[in-house]
């Protein structure tokens, strides 16, 4: 199958959550709202799509000159370990990125990291290597899509990375989005970004997340359901109690390895805030990671709070926009996942809370 690349910079087609006067939190936004505000970090996609039966695809996080020999400071977290995060146990010892981070489908997740692996080492500066780490995350999209077929290859692999670029970041049904399902709606990738200060210095700070989880849709502390939208449910959604989130944190703030946890940590406390169910099979990981490594002495821990308050407000809008960018989707076995409706979500927000069901 012939690569689809999905140029970063294409275009939102669906209104998200800031155009809809949805605005979470006081922090303000990077220009553009995305984890791409960050400077150095580039984003790729590659969807793959075989209709009507695959719904898949690949998407990279690539922060600029990462490497074995250039690593950068990062964290993760687990909240529920129901799922694959390639990479995890020396991201953890170590407290550092080596290479991009990949997001895909579950049953894909190893040849990509594979494929990653080949890619970094023709990189310049890798002539040498002989230790490398890739890091791949995973979310299972197969209720909309032939999981089994593992239709990511390595030819959409190094698409994503060689397309990767900064700028607006596409949401919703792309890249390792495609095929993914959140909260009762077709979701996909989302990204956000906020400003915080610390101390006297302004600071980036940008999520990306690939939604795939279950539970019941909060928005400004309404819920939200297809059926209290009016819209037919499939009566073979997902099991609420299954799915996964993946979730990158990317920032220039001073900070080191151990702080970056404690980032990473937030950013899935996060999922709570959209109406995330966290179930048993689950998967709900983040990967932060910081773009200055030479920094010097990072920030003290007691100055963390707007960083904190930054990235929860980050991932909830991220998760907002992932929902409100995707669309309506007919995959396998003709399992059909609707979208959230801007419009009828804007009228759920807007009526009495006795009214919404």
């Amino acid at each position: 199958m012939d690569p689809l690349p999905h140029p970063p910079s294409a275009p939102d087609v669906r209104r998200r959550a800031r155009d809809l006067g949805i605005v979470v939190g006081r922090i303000p936004a990077g220009p553009l709202g995305a984890i791409t505000d960050v400077p150095g970090v580039r984003v790729g996609h590659t969807s793959v799509r075989r209709h009507p039966d695959v719904h898949s695809g690949v998407t990279a996080v690539v922060p600029g000159a990462v490497g074995p020999r250039s690593p950068l400071p990062a964290g993760v977290f687990t909240g529920n370990g129901y799922g694959k995060l390639i990479g995890t146990t020396q991201l953890t010892e170590l407290g550092a990125l080596e290479t991009p981070v990949l997001l895909t489908s579950t049953l894909s997740a190893f040849r990509v990291a594979d494929a990653l692996v080949g890619w970094m080492l023709r990189q310049p500066g890798c002539e040498g290597t002989q230790s490398l780490n890739p890091v791949v995350g995973e979310c299972n999209d197969g209720f909309l899509s032939d999981i089994r077929s593992r239709p990511v290859h390595e030819e959409h692999v190094r698409a994503a990375l060689d397309g990767a670029s900064g700028g607006p970041v596409a949401e919703g049904c792309v890249g390792a989005g495609t095929g993914t399902v959140a909260l009762g709606f077709k979701a996909g990738i989302g990204t956000a970004s906020r400003t915080p200060d610390l101390g006297d210095r302004r600071c980036t700070v940008g999520v990306l997340v690939q939604a795939n989880f279950g539970g019941t849709l909060r928005v400004l502390g309404r819920t939200v359901t297809p059926q209290s939208l009016g819209l037919a449910p499939d009566d073979r959604a997902p099991d609420t109690e299954t799915g996964s989130c993946m979730i990158v944190v990317a920032t220039d703030a001073p900070i080191d390895a151990r702080q970056l946890t404690r980032v990473a940590r937030r950013a899935v406390f996060a999922l709570a805030r959209t109406g995330a169910a966290y179930g048993h099979g689950s998967g709900d990981y983040a990967v932060a990671f910081g773009t200055r490594p030479d920094a010097g002495d990072p920030v003290a821990d007691a100055a963390l709070g707007p960083l904190f308050e930054a990235v929860l407000d980050g991932v909830e809008e991220a998760v907002l926009n992932s929902l409100l960018a995707a669309t309506t989707t007919t995959g396998f076995r003709g399992r059909t996942v609707p979208a959230l409706p801007p419009d009828l979500l804007l009228d759920a927000l807007a009526a009495p809370a006795a009214d919404l069901g």
